[in-house]
């Protein structure tokens, strides 16, 4: 069964860090992708990365505060996120594809994404 299972959310006050980890199982991928919802508002593109060749792309509100890293070994891809604000506050999820996606238009959109983590909550407090 092919499946993506988040861990490492939680409350931290502005200005912590957490680190949000993506374990897939029954399968590789070529790219996996960190998204975002807020309550209320639709699901945001957060980071990227290619699992071939470690590529990455941030959406602009997080570069600088937020790492993706892959672990090809473990089949596992994290989320360093530093600097954390309080509009950061969300529910956490890592979706994968077999595609690499060239354009931020399609490897930002939810649609190109056929597997789904169950997602995890990130809270930041003022």
């Amino acid at each position: 069964q092919v499946q993506l299972v988040e861990s490492g959310g939680g409350l931290v006050q502005a200005g912590g860090s957490l680190r949000l980890s993506c374990a897939a199982s029954g399968r590789t991928f070529t790219t996996i992708a960190w998204f975002r919802q807020a309550p209320g508002k639709e699901r945001d593109f957060v980071a990227r990365i290619t699992c071939n060749m470690g590529n990455t792309d941030y959406v602009d509100s997080v570069k600088g505060r937020f790492t993706i890293t892959r672990d090809n070994g473990k089949n596992t891809v994290s989320l360093q996120m530093n600097s954390l604000k309080p509009k950061d506050t969300a529910v956490y999820y890592c979706a994968a594809s077999d595609s690499l996606f060239i354009g931020r238009n399609f490897y930002s959109d939810t649609r190109n994404y056929v597997t789904w983590g169950q997602g995890t909550q990130v809270t930041v407090s003022s």
